[in-house]
């Protein structure tokens, strides 16, 4: 039984070694830069202490000092990096390791990309540079983790919600809203760093600041794909194998790409993906109930509201602050609103499912007309959104900020205080929610755009 224990410890040690996604990010061209300048017709810059590790440590020191460690690696204040093509330290560094032109593949070494610093915008904390060495896998990848955040959120739902099935949205949104708040809360209460850095490059910084176990990108990566697989199959008629096979690209593209940013080991991955496949199982065939409880209910709206609000109150004090808090206020006061919107609809008539005779639906053809008023709709509806959200953001801030007698003149700390940012986030995204599925709809109606 030692035995066993020993063995899965190991294989949890070695899942969850930082070196693992570093090796990952060197094999997809992502490497750190030295504090050199780039050089110029192949001079090499000699800074003060660039082969050192600021105590005498020579570099090959140091580099070893970091099990993982390729070779050509140069030392920058005792931390093993890859070089950049077109970068080299000091001579000490340049006698211990090959060229990087030696470690380096000729196409990846004649272009490299040099990223700049870039800079967390909620802390200001900045991650280290970077250089791309194959620009496709880094536009992928970036694509890629795109899928889980803000901006494909606020983008793919209504665009799902008003073009193609408001049915199949309103489920899927409420498989999101508890895929998303449960891996926030599991995060922390398992406070489980993310990968180190150095080995790890820090492609991405913005949720730096958030534990890393689970990853929620590979929960909501799995997630989303699969549930609209499962939402679509016997309700449209299409080839169920392609929907598999898009439903699992999706799925890797995202889980892969937050390796590629170096944000989360490959235990946070398997461990968001076993852990999203969870949660399906047991919310899935709960889903009739929910979504029927919540068009036809009563007092729905009010016990909705409420039990998001108790959610999002829990969370936050949990531990903290960290981006998790407002993500965790944003995706409640969104489920709510959808929730809220879809209980209205039901009561005037507005979207309403279509009868099951006439199931299964068959793809329209595709024709300029659809494209324009799919493309009119979605145009009118995101403006609509996004001004909704800045006026929200402009009245809730100030007026939170009051209502606590807490300074306002620095917003972004203001919005780390607890009583700021749960109202903020769930007032404007309830609101976004809300005017999403029961607004923007009526406005379709009164342009002839339904």
């Amino acid at each position: 039984m030692g035995v066993r224990a020993g063995g899965w410890r190991q294989l949890v040690d070695y899942l969850h070694d930082p070196h693992r996604v570093a090796r990952f990010q060197q094999l997809c061209g992502v490497s750190a830069v030295s504090s050199a300048q780039p050089l110029a017709n192949g001079g090499c810059s000699h800074g003060a202490g660039a082969g050192a590790t600021g105590a005498g440590e020579p570099a090959a020191a140091a580099a070893a000092r970091y099990r993982g460690a390729t070779p050509g690696s140069l030392s920058k204040n005792g931390v093993a990096c890859a070089p950049a093509a077109g970068y080299c330290g000091d001579t000490a560094a340049s006698s211990t390791f090959p060229s990087p032109a030696a470690t380096q593949p000729p196409a990846a070494a004649a272009d490299p990309k040099k990223k700049p610093r870039r800079t967390n915008s909620l802390n200001g904390e900045a991650g280290t540079e970077f250089c791309i060495h194959n620009r496709l896998l880094y536009y992928l990848f970036s694509l890629g983790t795109e899928l889980g955040n803000e901006l494909f959120y606020i983008t793919f739902f209504p665009f799902w919600l008003w073009n193609i099935d408001p049915y199949v949205g309103r489920r899927l949104i409420v498989i999101w809203v508890w895929v998303m708040y449960l891996g926030q809360c599991t995060k922390d209460i398992i406070r489980w760093p993310r990968p180190a850095s150095p080995p790890v490059v820090k492609v991405e910084v913005f949720y730096d600041s958030e534990y890393g176990m689970p990853s929620t990108h590979a929960m909501s990566g799995t997630a989303i794909p699969f549930s609209l697989f499962f939402l679509t199959c016997g309700r449209w008629e299409y080839p169920y194998v392609i929907g598999l096979l898009l439903a699992s690209s999706w799925c890797i593209l995202v889980c892969l790409s937050r390796l590629y940013m170096g944000m989360h080991s490959i235990l946070d991955i398997i461990a968001g993906v076993l852990y999203s496949i969870l949660i399906l199982i047991i919310f899935h065939p709960a889903l009739d109930l929910i979504d029927n409880f919540n068009l036809t209910y009563k007092y729905a709206p009010l016990f909705i509201i409420s039990l998001h609000l108790g959610m999002g109150l829990f969370s936050f004090t949990l531990d903290t602050w960290s981006t998790s808090r407002g993500d965790t206020a944003e995706i409640l006061g969104t489920g709510a609103g959808i929730a809220c919107a879809s209980h209205v609809n039901h009561i005037f008539g507005i979207l309403p499912d279509p009868p099951l005779v006439a199931l299964p639906f068959s793809p329209p053809s595709i024709t300029f007309n659809l494209i324009a008023r799919a493309f009119l709709r979605f145009a009118v509806g995101v403006v609509v959104l996004l001004l909704t959200r800045a006026v929200l953001k402009a009245i809730t801030i100030p007026l939170a900020c009051k209502i606590f007698r807490i300074p306002c003149t620095d917003v972004l700390q203001a919005r780390k205080r607890m009583e700021v940012e749960l109202p903020y986030r769930y007032l404007t995204y309830g609101t976004v929610g809300f005017v999403a599925l029961f607004l923007v709809p009526c406005l379709f109606n009164y342009l002839n755009l339904s």
